[in-house]
């Protein structure tokens, strides 16, 4: 059996050495947990094992983040955390992690989806229809908009929210999905809001145009 531990500068075995030169600290789960971390988008309570080392070691998991410049956000009771860029006016802070870029239609179909989670607030489960989505956010085609570009368009918009943000998730009934619960984090009640006016203003030109 090939002995993995290694020594540090005393001489001393590491008891947290993975392999012959490791220099880490962390267990192996808390290591695995901060990659998940970093890696993104977010990671959730029924990663068993992962989730435990989290609340663990959380005090040395946000040490190491903010030595990459980011903040961990987490809430133990929704059990979901993510990562972000740390925010402060103190000093110029690199960009640690890339944001994933949304159009304008992306946008709004997360508005539309947090919305529903807002309203639905106090319920176990939320789960929406891909048909109710796309009918709210028809408003934004606008009269010079092929419907067919505008259905793909919405299309891609819904891959994204599943597939990417994971923000969405298949149930057994096709086009049925359950809304996760870390949308409330990562878009707040303020941010709904704003978004909310900007969005309407923008609608209700769209409708003008029409007529």
């Amino acid at each position: 059996m090939t002995d993995t531990a290694t020594h540090d500068d005393t001489g001393s075995v590491s008891p947290t050495a993975l392999w012959t030169g490791d220099r880490g600290s962390l267990a192996e789960n808390s290591r695995r947990v901060l990659l998940a971390l970093i890696k993104g988008p977010y990671v959730s309570s029924d990663k068993g094992n992962l989730w435990s080392a989290l609340l663990a070691d959380q005090s040395a998991i946000e040490e190491r983040l903010n030595d990459l410049f980011l903040d961990l956000v987490i809430d133990p009771v929704l059990g979901f955390a993510f990562v972000r860029n740390v925010r402060t006016d103190e000093l110029a802070i690199p960009t640690a992690v890339r944001a994933e870029t949304l159009t304008f239609l992306d946008t709004a179909m997360l508005l539309v989806l947090r919305q529903i989670l807002l309203h639905a607030e106090g319920e176990r489960r939320v789960i929406i229809g891909r048909d109710e989505v796309f009918e709210q956010l028809a408003v934004y085609r606008g009269a010079d908009r092929d419907e067919t570009d505008f259905g793909k368009r919405l299309n891609a918009s819904w891959r994204k929210m599943r597939d990417s943000l994971r923000i969405v998730h298949a149930t057994d009934t096709e086009d049925r999905v359950e809304i996760s619960p870390v949308l409330a984090l990562i878009v707040t009640a303020d941010t709904v809001r704003q978004l909310a006016a900007e969005y309407d203003r923008i609608a209700a030109a769209g409708e003008e145009e029409d007529a």
